[in-house]
């Protein structure tokens, strides 16, 4: 038995380990953030898949037998090879899953205009992930998607609820919405955007339906572990939770305190 694992390239994979211990707090976890080498979503497919096979396959050393790929950019452009590829030939009982699926279920049941947008990194975007799985889970739904490259940062630098940001996000949803005006639903399709969520609110027209993830990635992995009864069995259930980085542990803990609005103890680690 041991813990469930999640993987970001950074923090932003914390709002996502925040939403699932809320859900479910009998649990072990172990989080793990590649922050020596973030961001993830300016890097090429290959060396996305390159960094997040290391991270899994750490934290199924670690004894995980499940993990979470927190992180948008890794689930758009490393989950499905790693489903596909290396698990069936490597670790055929351990289960890898992302956080996009999940997202574009839950939008069919929210949006009225049947019009979504997607705000997310550079490589999340050029992805078309949400798009694809949008538009295979809910044929005839209109999908448009916006880069924001300037908002991690915001988050990261601790500048997220400062006045500097309000041209950022501003300028994201504006783009955004220029591209459809039908749009009622958006995707946070970033785990650091969560953190901008009420400058996002004051700039998006009442009327929109926003989705943070956190909370739907977390009702997802409850139905999905009630459903498999064999792996819910290997999971430890001690309430425990471990943080590893591959950054400085004390940079680690000053930022995680941004998201978790708690200090956390970490341990440094190499991929």
């Amino acid at each position: 038995m041991g813990p469930i694992g999640i993987f970001d390239s950074g923090f932003g994979g914390l709002t996502i380990l925040d939403g699932i211990r809320k859900r479910m707090p009998q649990y072990d976890y172990v989080y793990l953030g590649d922050n020596a080498r973030a961001p993830y979503g300016t890097r090429s497919f290959d060396v996305v898949y390159e960094f997040t096979l290391q991270a899994v396959k750490k934290l199924f050393e670690i004894g995980c037998p499940l993990v979470i790929l927190g992180c948008n950019t890794a689930s758009a452009k490393a989950l499905r090879t790693i489903q596909q590829s290396y698990l069936p030939a490597n670790a055929p009982d351990n289960r890898v899953l992302g956080v996009i699926r999940p997202t574009a279920e839950v939008v069919g049941k929210l949006s009225v205009t049947r019009h979504v947008g997607v705000l997310a990194t550079e490589g999340t975007i050029r992805s078309d992930s949400y798009k694809m799985e949008i538009e295979k889970l809910h044929p005839g739904m209109t999908v448009v998607g916006q880069a924001c490259p300037m908002w991690v940062p915001l988050v990261e630098n601790n500048e997220y609820d400062k006045p500097g940001a309000d041209y950022f996000v501003k300028d994201g949803i504006d783009k955004l919405l220029a591209q459809d005006s039908l749009v009622d639903t958006i995707i946070l399709g970033c785990t650091h955007y969560p953190l901008l969520l009420d400058k996002i609110r004051l700039y998006c027209p009442e009327n929109i339906q926003l989705v943070p993830q956190g909370k739907y990635i977390a009702e997802s992995l409850e139905d999905y572990l009630s459903r498999h009864t064999d792996m819910d069995m290997r999971l430890s259930k001690g309430g425990t939770c471990k943080y590893y980085t591959t950054e400085s542990t004390d940079k680690f803990t000053e930022s995680a305190s941004i998201f978790l609005h708690d200090k956390v103890e970490s341990e440094r680690i190499t991929l």
